[in-house]
Protein backbone atom coordinates (compact mmCIF):
# COMPACT_ATOMS: atom_id res chain seq x y z
CA UNK A 1 0.00 0.00 0.00
CA UNK A 2 1.26 3.59 -0.39
CA UNK A 3 2.33 5.33 2.65
CA UNK A 4 3.20 8.69 2.33
CA UNK A 5 4.71 8.58 -1.08
CA UNK A 6 6.20 5.35 -1.18
CA UNK A 7 5.66 1.84 -0.63
CA UNK A 8 4.87 -0.53 2.56
CA UNK A 9 4.29 -4.35 2.57
CA UNK A 10 1.27 -4.17 3.98
CA UNK A 11 0.02 -8.00 4.25
CA UNK A 12 3.12 -10.91 3.85
CA UNK A 13 1.53 -14.51 4.24
CA UNK A 14 2.94 -17.92 3.25
CA UNK A 15 2.91 -21.24 4.12
CA UNK A 16 5.57 -24.08 2.61
CA UNK A 17 6.59 -25.42 0.57
CA UNK A 18 6.71 -21.67 -0.80
CA UNK A 19 7.65 -18.82 1.43
CA UNK A 20 7.94 -14.79 0.98
CA UNK A 21 10.36 -13.19 2.29
CA UNK A 22 10.89 -8.96 2.61
CA UNK A 23 14.27 -8.40 1.20
CA UNK A 24 14.18 -4.44 0.76
CA UNK A 25 11.26 -1.88 1.15
CA UNK A 26 9.62 -2.97 -2.41
CA UNK A 27 10.89 -6.67 -2.72
CA UNK A 28 9.78 -9.54 -2.18
CA UNK A 29 12.15 -13.00 -2.43
CA UNK A 30 10.28 -16.61 -3.06
CA UNK A 31 12.19 -19.10 -1.04
CA UNK A 32 11.52 -23.35 -1.35
CA UNK A 33 11.45 -24.29 2.20
CA UNK A 34 10.42 -27.87 0.35
CA UNK A 35 10.56 -30.26 -2.08
CA UNK A 36 8.71 -29.91 -4.95
CA UNK A 37 6.17 -29.25 -6.20
CA UNK A 38 5.27 -33.15 -6.44
CA UNK A 39 2.37 -34.07 -8.44
CA UNK A 40 -0.61 -33.95 -6.47
CA UNK A 41 0.73 -30.19 -5.10
CA UNK A 42 -1.39 -27.54 -5.60
CA UNK A 43 0.41 -24.03 -4.90
CA UNK A 44 -1.66 -20.53 -5.22
CA UNK A 45 0.66 -17.25 -5.27
CA UNK A 46 -1.63 -14.20 -4.60
CA UNK A 47 0.38 -10.53 -5.19
CA UNK A 48 -1.80 -7.36 -5.12
CA UNK A 49 -0.12 -4.19 -5.69
CA UNK A 50 -1.93 -1.46 -4.62
CA UNK A 51 -2.44 1.88 -6.70
CA UNK A 52 0.24 4.28 -6.70
CA UNK A 53 3.09 1.52 -5.07
CA UNK A 54 6.08 -0.78 -7.23
CA UNK A 55 6.82 -4.42 -6.47
CA UNK A 56 9.58 -6.29 -7.07
CA UNK A 57 9.29 -10.52 -6.73
CA UNK A 58 11.86 -12.58 -7.33
CA UNK A 59 13.52 -15.84 -5.68
CA UNK A 60 16.37 -17.36 -4.29
CA UNK A 61 16.84 -20.05 -6.34
CA UNK A 62 15.57 -21.88 -9.52
CA UNK A 63 12.05 -23.98 -8.95
CA UNK A 64 12.03 -27.79 -9.31
CA UNK A 65 9.48 -29.69 -10.43
CA UNK A 66 9.21 -33.15 -9.29
CA UNK A 67 7.37 -36.56 -10.16
CA UNK A 68 5.32 -38.01 -7.39
CA UNK A 69 3.14 -40.91 -6.90
CA UNK A 70 0.23 -38.63 -7.10
CA UNK A 71 -1.56 -39.09 -11.02
CA UNK A 72 -2.57 -35.77 -11.07
CA UNK A 73 -0.30 -33.00 -12.13
CA UNK A 74 1.07 -30.42 -10.08
CA UNK A 75 -0.36 -27.23 -9.89
CA UNK A 76 1.32 -23.47 -9.79
CA UNK A 77 -1.03 -20.25 -9.88
CA UNK A 78 -0.14 -16.87 -9.74
CA UNK A 79 -3.13 -14.25 -9.71
CA UNK A 80 -1.52 -11.09 -9.79
CA UNK A 81 -3.92 -7.53 -9.68
CA UNK A 82 -1.82 -4.71 -10.69
CA UNK A 83 -3.51 -1.64 -9.36
CA UNK A 84 -3.99 2.11 -11.38
CA UNK A 85 -0.48 3.91 -11.22
CA UNK A 86 1.31 0.78 -9.55
CA UNK A 87 4.32 -1.05 -11.02
CA UNK A 88 4.89 -4.85 -10.69
CA UNK A 89 8.52 -6.75 -11.77
CA UNK A 90 8.00 -10.06 -11.57
CA UNK A 91 11.35 -12.13 -11.96
CA UNK A 92 11.70 -15.03 -10.57
CA UNK A 93 14.26 -17.75 -11.24
CA UNK A 94 13.95 -20.91 -13.79
CA UNK A 95 11.71 -23.41 -13.13
CA UNK A 96 13.27 -26.71 -14.00
CA UNK A 97 11.26 -29.72 -15.44
CA UNK A 98 12.84 -32.77 -13.82
CA UNK A 99 12.08 -35.73 -15.88
CA UNK A 100 9.03 -37.89 -14.84
CA UNK A 101 7.32 -34.48 -13.65
CA UNK A 102 3.90 -33.23 -15.05
CA UNK A 103 3.07 -29.85 -14.38
CA UNK A 104 0.48 -27.11 -15.03
CA UNK A 105 1.51 -23.22 -15.01
CA UNK A 106 -1.41 -21.13 -14.69
CA UNK A 107 -0.91 -17.22 -14.86
CA UNK A 108 -3.52 -14.60 -14.59
CA UNK A 109 -2.54 -11.12 -14.33
CA UNK A 110 -4.63 -7.80 -13.91
CA UNK A 111 -3.49 -4.63 -14.93
CA UNK A 112 -5.58 -1.72 -13.87
CA UNK A 113 -5.38 1.37 -17.35
CA UNK A 114 -2.50 2.71 -15.95
CA UNK A 115 -0.28 0.07 -14.46
CA UNK A 116 3.24 -1.17 -15.23
CA UNK A 117 4.83 -4.58 -15.12
CA UNK A 118 7.56 -6.26 -16.40
CA UNK A 119 6.74 -10.03 -16.21
CA UNK A 120 9.66 -12.99 -16.94
CA UNK A 121 9.20 -16.53 -17.32
CA UNK A 122 12.20 -18.96 -17.73
CA UNK A 123 11.40 -23.07 -18.22
CA UNK A 124 14.32 -25.00 -18.15
CA UNK A 125 13.93 -28.71 -19.71
CA UNK A 126 15.31 -30.92 -17.31
CA UNK A 127 18.22 -31.49 -15.70
CA UNK A 128 21.71 -32.11 -16.93
CA UNK A 129 21.10 -34.65 -19.44
CA UNK A 130 17.60 -35.87 -18.76
CA UNK A 131 14.43 -35.29 -21.00
CA UNK A 132 11.78 -33.23 -19.40
CA UNK A 133 9.16 -34.00 -17.86
CA UNK A 134 5.62 -32.34 -19.35
CA UNK A 135 4.27 -28.91 -18.75
CA UNK A 136 1.43 -26.68 -20.00
CA UNK A 137 1.99 -23.24 -19.13
CA UNK A 138 -1.45 -20.80 -19.73
CA UNK A 139 -0.58 -16.80 -19.40
CA UNK A 140 -3.96 -14.30 -18.88
CA UNK A 141 -3.07 -10.39 -19.21
CA UNK A 142 -5.42 -8.33 -19.46
CA UNK A 143 -5.84 -4.47 -18.91
CA UNK A 144 -8.89 -2.82 -17.49
CA UNK A 145 -10.22 -5.89 -18.11
CA UNK A 146 -9.78 -5.67 -22.10
CA UNK A 147 -7.51 -8.57 -23.42
CA UNK A 148 -3.95 -8.07 -23.68
CA UNK A 149 -1.72 -11.18 -23.78
CA UNK A 150 -3.48 -15.08 -23.96
CA UNK A 151 -0.20 -17.68 -24.76
CA UNK A 152 -0.39 -21.23 -24.13
CA UNK A 153 3.11 -23.47 -24.46
CA UNK A 154 2.84 -26.94 -24.26
CA UNK A 155 6.85 -28.94 -22.94
CA UNK A 156 7.61 -32.24 -22.62
CA UNK A 157 4.89 -33.49 -25.88
CA UNK A 158 7.01 -35.53 -28.83
CA UNK A 159 5.27 -33.94 -31.29
CA UNK A 160 6.12 -30.79 -30.20
CA UNK A 161 9.64 -31.00 -28.64
CA UNK A 162 10.84 -32.69 -32.11
CA UNK A 163 9.72 -30.22 -34.22
CA UNK A 164 12.19 -27.67 -35.17
CA UNK A 165 9.83 -24.94 -35.97
CA UNK A 166 9.06 -25.19 -32.24
CA UNK A 167 12.07 -25.77 -29.96
CA UNK A 168 14.68 -27.09 -32.11
CA UNK A 169 17.32 -28.36 -30.26
CA UNK A 170 16.98 -25.81 -27.39
CA UNK A 171 16.95 -26.91 -23.62
CA UNK A 172 15.36 -23.82 -22.54
CA UNK A 173 12.37 -21.19 -23.66
CA UNK A 174 11.57 -18.19 -21.93
CA UNK A 175 9.23 -14.66 -22.11
CA UNK A 176 8.53 -11.20 -21.21
CA UNK A 177 6.05 -9.00 -21.00
CA UNK A 178 6.62 -5.79 -20.63
CA UNK A 179 3.48 -3.46 -20.58
CA UNK A 180 1.51 -0.27 -19.31
CA UNK A 181 1.18 3.19 -20.41
CA UNK A 182 4.29 3.98 -21.66
CA UNK A 183 3.66 1.80 -24.40
CA UNK A 184 0.71 3.08 -26.06
CA UNK A 185 0.33 4.93 -28.42
CA UNK A 186 0.21 8.79 -28.29
CA UNK A 187 -2.93 10.34 -30.12
CA UNK A 188 -1.59 11.07 -33.84
CA UNK A 189 1.30 9.03 -33.67
CA UNK A 190 1.25 7.20 -36.65
CA UNK A 191 4.72 5.30 -36.46
CA UNK A 192 4.13 1.35 -37.34
CA UNK A 193 5.55 -1.35 -34.63
CA UNK A 194 8.05 -2.97 -35.67
CA UNK A 195 9.19 -6.39 -34.36
CA UNK A 196 12.45 -6.71 -33.54
CA UNK A 197 14.70 -9.72 -33.97
CA UNK A 198 18.08 -10.99 -32.58
CA UNK A 199 19.43 -14.38 -32.36
CA UNK A 200 17.72 -17.02 -30.22
CA UNK A 201 15.35 -13.89 -29.32
CA UNK A 202 12.01 -11.47 -30.88
CA UNK A 203 10.63 -8.57 -29.04
CA UNK A 204 6.96 -8.11 -30.88
CA UNK A 205 4.93 -5.29 -30.20
CA UNK A 206 1.03 -5.76 -29.09
CA UNK A 207 -2.16 -4.68 -30.25
CA UNK A 208 -2.28 -3.41 -26.90
CA UNK A 209 -0.14 -1.28 -24.19
CA UNK A 210 3.02 -3.54 -24.34
CA UNK A 211 5.53 -6.10 -26.00
CA UNK A 212 5.87 -9.82 -26.14
CA UNK A 213 9.94 -10.97 -25.20
CA UNK A 214 10.50 -14.41 -26.67
CA UNK A 215 13.41 -16.41 -26.45
CA UNK A 216 15.14 -19.92 -26.56
CA UNK A 217 18.35 -21.04 -25.49
CA UNK A 218 20.81 -23.95 -25.12
CA UNK A 219 21.27 -23.13 -20.81
CA UNK A 220 19.77 -21.08 -18.76
CA UNK A 221 22.46 -18.77 -19.08
CA UNK A 222 21.92 -17.84 -22.77
CA UNK A 223 18.30 -17.43 -21.98
CA UNK A 224 18.57 -15.28 -19.88
CA UNK A 225 20.83 -13.08 -21.96
CA UNK A 226 18.68 -13.05 -25.01
CA UNK A 227 15.62 -12.29 -22.98
CA UNK A 228 17.66 -9.37 -21.39
CA UNK A 229 18.56 -8.64 -25.04
CA UNK A 230 14.81 -8.55 -26.06
CA UNK A 231 14.29 -6.50 -23.04
CA UNK A 232 16.41 -3.74 -23.91
CA UNK A 233 14.67 -4.02 -27.81
CA UNK A 234 11.53 -3.69 -26.42
CA UNK A 235 12.37 -0.31 -24.35
CA UNK A 236 12.52 1.02 -27.64
CA UNK A 237 8.63 0.76 -28.06
CA UNK A 238 7.97 2.73 -25.18
CA UNK A 239 6.27 6.14 -26.47
CA UNK A 240 7.29 8.02 -22.97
Amino acid sequence: MADGGGTRLETLRSDPPLTLRRTGPRRVHLVSTGAGPLRGDHLDLGVDVAPGTSLEVCSVAATLVLPGLAEAPSVMLVRARVGAGATLRFSPEPTVLAAGCSHRLVVRLSLAEDATVLWREEIVFGRHGERPGRCHARFDATVAGRPLLRQNLVIGEETVDGSPAVYGDARCVGSTLVAGPAWRPSAGDKRERRAVVGEGWAALPLAGPGVLVSALGADAVQLRRRLEHGEDAAASHATG
